[in-house]
């Protein structure tokens, strides 16, 4: 079915990003999986692409278009090409929203032109060893001390926590904590007290640097306050939806990707004198992903001219992520398979869909989490 969300400009943008994979991406990806990082040289030239920012407005250095479709077409684009690891998504569309949002006018002009530049690599940090999907066990704390917040503790799982300039933390504000005891602080490069783990070793996205940071007496001071004073478990519930969302649209486009090459590959591959595609077993598989793609793509289409007319909400956002994350971990699983031994080797695209991929069902609140939204909206 043709996709009609998408006119002229979001496709004229489709081959700009296109053009910035093949030029400033690809060629060094090996490499920068080799090395578990990209360079910091890939976000300067995303900047001056303009790819950064792309809501921001104008003032600051942004593209100053909020249309969620050109973020649609950034997250379909980097899986295709298997370029998780700049993970431009993170930056533009789960901590854009933050700086843009929240963010006093002293700190948009001290941070914005930097994020949109590439200049300021940009991570938020929730998850603790403790505490994953669930935010009231968040134990790190931050103490008024007058002029500055003496921030403790640790978080671990942080995407772009090596390469980051600015962190945003949350923290408990209270010592009970939880939905009215968090507050936002950011985090900058440089920090007395602040201090990055190891980068982790992860099974897939081996060129995005995941890290552990520690902060240990971290006197933050009062002006990096982002948001309310207690407010963080408002503000992030806001954000959300469109996190979400975002995982989504990765999720079905791989999913898409995967069955396209899949395709290919038992057409052009033989067993017993003829190829895999002549199978009647094949055929019913390839029908089976088809269909499901076809059906996840009609709904993830319509969220996405939703959201970007703000329209949708928490309960339909948690229904994509689940769906089309666990669409594409049952797709890739089932491509791998179809490719028989070469699947399970690392030189396929299948092999590393199918490890990259694996994370989708997990970050951004699990599976489960998504389900007991859904069911709690229901029920309640």
């Amino acid at each position: 079915m043709k996709r009609q969300i998408f006119g002229a400009d979001h496709e004229a943008f489709r081959e700009t990003v296109r053009t910035f994979l093949a030029k400033e991406v690809l060629p060094h990806y090996d490499q920068w999986e080799k090395d578990g990082i990209v360079s910091r040289e890939s976000w300067r030239a995303a900047g001056r692409q303009g790819l950064l920012g792309l809501a921001v407005p104008e003032e600051y250095g942004g593209g100053g278009n909020a249309d969620f479709r050109y973020s649609a077409v950034l997250a379909e684009e980097f899986t295709r090409a298997g370029a998780a690891g700049l993970a431009i998504g993170l930056h533009n569309d789960i901590i854009g929203p933050y700086l843009t949002s929240l963010a006093t006018e002293e700190q948009k002009r001290r941070w914005l032109p930097g994020f949109c530049s590439g200049e300021i690599i940009t991570a938020i940090a929730m998850t603790e060893p403790g505490a994953g999907s669930d935010l009231q066990g968040i134990r790190t704390t931050a103490e008024d001390r007058g002029d500055h917040w003496l921030l403790n503790g640790s978080k671990t799982f942080i995407s772009n926590g090596i390469l980051a300039d600015l962190v945003i933390v949350v923290a408990k504000t209270t010592p009970e904590g939880g939905a009215k005891g968090l507050s936002l602080l950011v985090v900058e490069r440089g920090m007395a007290g602040f201090e990055r783990g190891r980068n982790l070793d992860k099974i897939g996205q081996k060129a995005q640097d995941t890290a552990e940071l520690f902060f240990t007496d971290v006197r933050v001071p009062k002006e990096n306050l982002l948001g309310e004073v207690n407010g963080a478990f408002v503000h992030l519930m806001t954000n959300l939806a469109q996190e979400r969302l975002n995982i989504a649209v990765a999720g079905i486009a791989a999913a898409e990707y995967l069955l396209e090459i899949t395709t290919r590959y038992v057409k052009e591959r033989e067993a017993f004198g003829r190829p895999l595609a002549k199978l009647q077993h094949i055929r019913f598989e390839i029908a089976e992903m088809a269909t499901e793609c076809a059906v996840t793509r009609t709904f993830l289409d319509r969220c996405i001219v939703d959201h970007s007319n703000g329209e949708l909400d928490a309960v339909h956002a948690s229904m994509a992520k689940w769906w089309a994350t666990e669409l594409q971990k049952r797709v890739a699983d089932r491509c791998l398979q179809l490719h028989g031994g070469y699947g399970y080797m690392s030189e396929y695209r299948v092999a590393k869909a199918f490890t990259d991929g694996r994370i989708q069902t997990i970050y951004g609140g699990t599976t489960e989490i998504m389900k007991e939204i859904i069911g709690r909206s229901l029920l309640s």
